[in-house]
């Protein structure tokens, strides 16, 4: 395959672009024209001229320590540093000069003769600007004489004080203080662009060297989170990637997307040959700017993981050990069951689970295999779990279900309000965005039972932190809205343009009533009513005002009541259609966006159109050529309770772990062991597989084309990086299984079937392989009107018209606490794990996360005589597991978390089946439990272990 790069300019013009009004100057005899406050040596490479530098690159501000790309300006004494002065109207630069080259000479000739001469062996051999920067100055020789250095382990037959050995405690880079500069480029990127402020310059004069904290500390324990931004600012040998140690400099790349969280990521995947060597953050990706996070910086390794499986597998029974087949055999197989299924018990009786990390094409030929192929609605996806409240809830306000500004407008805001939202480990790309807004002065309002990074932690802390009682959001957030509609906060002008009057009035009369005052809620929510009406008038006085929330929000019986009240928070204050304020779910996978709009949901086809529509059945029965049903099909829920009654019997599951991810893990497991055929198609034999009659081996975002949608609705390109190892892409699987049962589909390539969505699906009109090629990505809606996508939504009106203010009444969920199981249980995810930890466990990612912890707080655990690290017995009325005690002040008291990465915890078989009202998504954050010590795992934990070791059994091949 040849090299893809995206054409974005990739240069790096030395520092950071600027917005004012045009200057013209000249350089070299050349005229430019920037905006004001652009720096000399960016103009000079707007210009294609390329001044020298070793400590300035452009993700950063400017430095000026190295003193290597000075110039001579005409009128101005001495030669200053390009970097670091600004342009001026008819200003003449010269970067050439006979003084400016000999100063630049002797200025790398100093950093030489402190440097290791290693280059043919050195890591950076080919990719070191120290390197490249020797020869553009023109340095042949380096006078000065062996001295004092930083690089020689003995000098003069003794120890060299100034020597350091190498860092290596970081699984994925090394630290060779040997090789370092002292440029600071590294600890301006941790503290610029990830906003960590994990490095700092120890020392003084010759003895300055980076270090990663106090003198103890290396960068495994110190508070490095791994992204990687200091290894990509890195301009020598200094930090780089284990990978490349290893496998040499690359020769290739391919811009693609990562398969991690909904930030959406732009990589540059480069490759020796076939060999993925490293994950290089895409400078032009528009999602995450050039920044990354440790997992899609360099949690890659699971595609060449000795647990992947790569031929299809079957077998008759569960308790059977799997066969390895060929790949017709194991579809035959997989066609004659289903089909037999359907002759016995219906056409009703089969379904599918899409993948939220598939691509779009591969996700709409799911939906199609259910409604062409098995001719019902049986269709749903892991966002029931996650996100099906957004849907519904966004769709029921605004119009629309997703969200409605795109990541840059983060950049603009003056208030935010994250709600029950973690972004720093879920999302944390995002997240490091949001903390420079910060940082700058934006006020921040967390709204979250624990303690989350964002409520303090370096150089930031939220204004507010409502830390509510789980359970209670829908009541925090009519709080909120009483306050700014009886203290007259509201935006009149635009309620009266955009909304609705009569949906308007009646919720003006619902939530003026004094039972949502704050004082009222004071003792269900457990925020002082002070603390909540301070943050009222924050959000509403403060300027423009954005809404970030997560999985705290939906996965409640009233997620989409709360959704709706968030809703109604935004247009209450106005903040909606401009830059800088808005809506915006935090999606949790990478493309759980993509898995909705792609019809995934039984009750609506693709672009969120429902099912009962006769004129949108007409669209896609014209192109399918077959009848679809215009009745709903059974949701996740409902197909496995309609399992254990018997009238459902076969589904087919990509790239989705049920067994693991989906509450009440008993009830999960009782579904999946009544059905009669469980095809899974999957990397990897996950939990689901237990039950599994066909396993058919699935492939890795590396090996495939096709798109992925992030949380802002960016349609990014995934570009085949490698052949698929199992020998098809997730798409020819589907394709072959719907063959196998007659379907008689012939796409020889993903861009056919995006021109297949595009023709059915209206926000994907425009939509095409062409114009994501061209602009890199693009926001749905892509139409006539919108050519080139939409990167905000609602600029003059909702898409439904008005805007709908709804009446938010809160139901308390049925899951109390009591003398049996007083705490509050609530879930989350942590920033080196991903979701049910498939991918992120078969990487040395585990070397931060290796098990699920219970956090709980120093006075819970006293009375219960736990210790921090001890084994406790977490029990619901659903079920119990065990797992170590993590004590901690980031839980309130009465509240305990954990995460689900790990599946000998089984957290979900903690949780019950309890869901939203609207669209059945669990209620994950909200579980009555008791805790209690414990001496290990417990007898369900003992015979899970068993059960999974036996269903795991392959039989010898032969």
């Amino acid at each position: 395959m040849k090299d893809f790069i995206i054409p974005w300019d990739e240069t790096d013009k030395g520092t950071p672009a600027k917005t004012g009004a045009p200057v013209t100057l000249t350089i070299d005899g050349f005229a430019v024209t920037v905006p004001e406050g652009t720096s000399v040596m960016r103009a000079a490479s707007e210009a294609g001229i390329q001044v020298p530098k070793l400590c300035a690159t452009d993700s950063i501000e400017a430095f000026g320590s190295c003193r290597l790309c000075v110039v001579e300006i005409e009128g101005r004494r001495g030669t200053p540093s390009s970097c670091t002065t600004p342009v001026a109207d008819g200003m003449v630069v010269h970067t050439q000069s006979e003084r400016v080259r000999r100063i630049r000479r002797g200025v790398m000739e100093l950093y030489i003769s402190d440097h290791p001469l290693d280059c043919l062996t050195c890591a950076a051999n080919g990719d070191c600007e120290l390197q490249d920067m020797a020869g553009v100055v023109g340095l042949r020789d380096v006078r000065y004489a062996p001295g004092e250095n930083h690089f020689d382990v003995r000098q003069n037959g003794e120890a060299n004080p100034r020597y350091t050995p190498k860092d290596e405690s970081n699984p994925y880079f090394a630290y060779d203080p040997s090789k370092c500069i002292v440029c600071s480029r590294c600890v301006r990127a941790c503290e610029e662009v990830q906003g960590t402020f994990a490095l700092t310059i120890e020392g003084r004069g010759f003895d300055s060297r980076v270090s990663p904290g106090a003198g103890f500390d290396d960068f495994l324990s110190s508070d490095c989170v791994s992204c990687g931004a200091c290894v990509q600012a890195c301009p020598t040998g200094t930090l780089q990637e284990k990978s490349v140690i290893e496998l040499g400099t690359p020769t290739r790349s391919v811009v693609t997307t990562c398969a991690y969280c909904g930030v959406g990521c732009s990589f540059r995947a480069e490759m020796n040959g076939d060999t993925l060597v490293r994950m290089v953050p895409a400078k032009g990706g528009k999602a995450n700017r050039g920044h990354s996070c440790v997992k899609g910086r360099f949690a890659w390794g699971y595609a060449n993981h000795r647990d992947r499986i790569l031929n299809p597998m079957i077998r008759d029974h569960v308790d059977e050990p799997w066969r390895e087949v060929s790949w017709d055999e194991a579809l035959s197989f997989a066609a004659r069951r289903l089909s037999a299924i359907q002759a016995e018990h219906g056409r009703r009786s089969i379904g599918v689970i899409t993948s939220s990390r598939c691509t779009n094409e591969e996700t709409f030929l799911v939906q199609k295999l259910a409604r062409a192929v098995f001719m019902n609605n049986n269709t749903d996806t892991c966002a029931r779990v996650c996100h099906s409240p957004t849907g519904y809830g966004l769709g029921q306000t605004f119009g629309t279900s997703a969200g409605t500004q795109d990541f840059d407008s983060v950049e603009q805001t003056d208030v935010v309000i994250v709600m029950g939202a973690n972004p720093t480990d879920a999302h944390p790309v995002f997240a490091s965005r949001l903390k420079k807004r910060l940082r700058a002065g934006a006020k921040l309002i967390v709204i979250d039972p624990r303690k989350i990074d964002l409520v303090k932690s370096n150089h930031i802390e939220a204004a507010h932190h409502l830390a509510l009682r789980p359970g209670t959001n829908v009541a925090v957030v009519s709080a909120l809205a009483h306050v700014i509609v009886t203290e007259g906060l509201a935006d009149e002008a635009f309620i009266a343009e955009r909304c609705d009057d009569e949906s308007f009035a009646d919720y003006v009369a619902f939530i003026r009533d004094p039972r949502h005052s704050p004082e009222a809620v004071e003792a269900l929510t457990g925020v002082p009513a002070q603390e909540l009406r301070a943050a009222a008038r924050t959000f509403a006085t403060g300027g423009n005002g954005a809404i970030y929330y997560g999985l705290g929000v939906t996965e409640h019986s009233q997620g989409s009541t709360t959704v709706m009240g968030i809703a109604n928070l935004a247009m209450l204050t106005g903040n909606i259609g401009r830059p800088g304020v808005g809506v915006n779910p935090l999606r949790g996978q990478n493309n759980v966006q993509g898995s909705c709009d792609m019809g995934s949901f039984p009750h609506e086809l693709p672009g969120y159109r429902h099912v009962k529509n006769g004129d949108v059945r007409e669209i896609f029965e014209r192109h399918w050529g077959v009848e679809i049903d215009p009745e709903p099909g059974l949701r996740i829920t409902n197909m496995l309770d309609a399992a254990v009654d018997g009238s459902f019997r076969g589904i087919y599951i990509q790239g989705e772990d049920i067994l693991q991810s989906d509450p009440d893990t008993r009830h999960v497991a009782a579904g999946l062991a009544a059905m009669d055929c469980v095809i899974v198609h999957d990397l990897f034999l996950n939990e689901t597989a237990n039950y599994a009659h066909v396993f058919l081996p699935g492939s890795t975002f590396l090996e495939k084309d096709g798109t992925f949608t992030n949380a802002e609705r960016r349609i990014n390109m995934v570009r085949e990086v490698m052949k698929p190892k199992n020998g098809y892409a997730d798409w020819e699987v589907t394709q072959a299984l719907a063959n196998a049962m007659g379907a008689g589909w012939h796409y020889s390539h993903p861009r056919e079937i995006m021109a297949e969505i595009a023709a059915t699906t209206p926000s994907f009109a425009g939509v095409s392989y062409e114009l994501l090629d061209r602009m890199g990505s693009v926001q749905w809606p892509v139409n006539e009107e919108h050519p080139e996508g939409t990167p905000m939504m609602h600029v003059d009106g909702f898409v439904r018209g008005k805007g709908r203010f709804i009446v938010t009444e809160y139901v308390a969920t049925d899951e109390r606490t009591g003398p049996r199981f007083p705490l509050l249980l609530t879930t989350g995810r942590i920033l080196s794990q991903y979701n049910v930890g498939a991918q992120t466990r078969r990487t040395d990612n585990v070397v931060w996360h290796d098990e699920d912890v219970l956090e709980i707080h120093p006075h819970d655990a006293e009375q219960r005589g736990v210790t921090d690290g001890a084994w406790v017995r977490l029990a619901s009325r659903a079920g119990e597991t065990t797992l170590r005690a993590k004590l901690t002040e980031r839980v309130s008291p009465g509240v305990v978390y954990t995460t689900f990465h790990h599946p000998e915890t089984q957290a979900n078989v903690i949780t019950t089946d309890y869901s939203d009202w609207a669209t059945n998504c669990p209620e994950y954050k909200v579980t009555a439990v008791q805790v209690a010590c414990s001496n290990g795992p417990s007898d369900w934990q003992e015979d899970y272990a068993a059960h999974a070791a036996k269903a795991r059994r392959i039989e010898a091949a032969e």
